[in-house]
Parts: structure tokens; C-alpha cells; sequence
């Protein structure tokens, strides 16, 4: 399934919304879903922004080394992560400035946590960290089972006040949608409520697989490429990104 197919595909049940902001043109798709009788709000965000176009180009790049690979992805979620967290809740307090008395604002309500994929999400951690240094990380591992190809969890190490923070779970790659479902799915059995989803490049199948599994989970994509190919790698894609952040093969 490509782009074109994929939006034809959900354009008949979604409401599309085409806006600006300060970090640049984003591509805000509304997936409604009617379950228990309510509506849930799925939203897909695409970046636009000609940096994060740019360095993904690079990343994308077969000839970028390991060491500019890795630099160009953190330096791109460090851009993302400026937009994906403008909802934060801010709150006014009283400061003094060597002039005189002010008010002014501080980030205030849930605290937030990073979960990385394992192994390709740790590519992406410090990119947020720089933006959010407070911020607690935790790990699932996945792997794919051979004969099911459903994947299983084989680790898990979260902060201990799940239910009381916000999760950005991060992966480079959003291809059958497997890991991401998994991994919420997972967060959410241990307490967790409010979660995003943040990836440089996704297939519009693993875009439809997360969004109809977790209809409540936001997703934030610097590109949404054509399609899977037949390996289930993304086209045109970047490869393997734990193989291209490691130096493995």
C-alpha cells in the first residue's frame, strides 16, 4: 500500500486539518473511531520542517557513516520533541527579577518519561533529553518470534510512578506497527494513560496497525514513506536503523 492509497483508503472515515506552527507545516490527520459508543480521536501528525527534512535526507543517505547517523537522528528528535511536547501544562508563579517582582511561568501537572524500543529507540533518547534533562527513561525489548512473527517482550524496566506520567515512546521506524502496539500495549497493562508515539519515517500500514489498536495514542512521524516491500522494510526508507546507529549488520 502506498501514500496515495492509504489516504484514499481512510479519507471516506477521517477529517483532515491542515495548519502551521512555529516548528513548521505539520499534517494533522483526526482518525475518528466509534467504539462503546463513543468517539476516540487518533491524530497523526507529519513534520514538514526544511531542517527536519534536511538531516532525514542525510540519515536516509546509504553513504552517511555510523557517527553522523547517529548525530543527525538525535539531532532530529531533539527537533520533534520541541513540538511534540507544546501541550505541556504550564503554571504561574512569582519570581523576582533584579529589576522587580514578576510573574511568569513554569512547566507544571505530569511529569514526563521516554521508552525507547530497544534496541534502535536509545538512538533517540538523549535527543529529548537535551530539551526535557528532567525527564525519566525507561526500556522494552522486543523481539520477533520466528514462527508467529508477533513480537515478544522479553524486557521491561519502567519508572516507578507509571500511572502518574506522561510517556513518549520513541522508535525510528514505524513498518508493520508489531513493536509500537506492543510496546503501549504493554505500558498501558502497567498503568499508564497518557502516552505519544514518535518516529522519524513510518509506513502508512504500521500508521493504520498503531492508530487501529490504539485509537487514544498520538503518533508523530518526521516522513510517512510509500510503502513496505515484501521483507517488511519501509520504501524508500533508511534500512536497518539499529544495524545503521550500531555499526552491525
Amino acid at each position: 500500500m502506498n501514500c496515495w492509497e492509504f489516504f484514499c483508503r481512510i479519507r471516506r472515515s477521517v477529517w483532515f486539518v491542515f495548519f502551521d506552527t512555529y516548528i513548521g507545516r505539520l499534517t494533522q490527520i483526526l482518525l475518528l473511531d466509534k467504539r462503546k459508543g463513543a468517539m476516540t480521536v487518533a491524530k497523526v501528525y507529519v513534520f514538514d520542517h526544511p531542517l527536519i527534512q534536511h538531516k532525514l535526507t542525510y540519515i536516509r543517505d546509504k553513504h552517511t557513516g555510523t557517527k553522523e547517523f547517529r548525530e543527525l537522528v538525535d539531532e532530529v528528535a531533539t527537533l520533534m520533541a520541541f513540538e511534540i511536547t507544546r501541550d505541556m501544562t504550564l503554571e504561574d508563579i512569582t519570581i523576582e527579577t533584579p529589576v522587580s517582582e514578576t510573574k511568569s511561568k513554569v512547566l507544571s501537572g505530569k511529569k514526563l518519561g521516554i521508552i525507547p524500543i530497544l534496541r534502535a529507540g536509545i538512538g533517540m533518547v538523549d535527543g529529548v533529553l537535551k530539551l526535557i534533562p528532567a525527564a525519566k527513561v525507561g526500556h522494552i525489548g522486543l523481539y520477533r518470534d520466528p514462527e508467529t512473527l508477533l513480537p515478544v517482550e522479553y524486557y521491561v524496566k519502567l519508572p516507578s510512578d507509571v500511572e502518574e506520567r506522561e510517556f513518549i515512546v520513541v522508535d525510528p521506524m514505524l513498518a508493520t506497527g508489531g513493536s509500537a502496539i506492543a510496546a503501549i500495549h504493554s505500558l498501558k497493562s502497567r498503568g499508564a494513560k497518557h502516552i505519544k508515539f514518535m518516529c522519524l519515517i513510518a509506513a502508512p500500514e504500521g500508521v493504520a496497525a498503531v492508530e487501529q489498536a490504539h485509537p487514544d495514542v498520538d503518533i508523530y512521524i518526521a516522513a510517512l514513506d510509500e510503502k513496505l516491500n515484501e521483507h517488511g522494510y519501509i520504501v524508500p526508507g533508511l534500512g536497518d536503523a539499529g544495524d545503521r546507529l550500531f555499526g552491525t549488520k
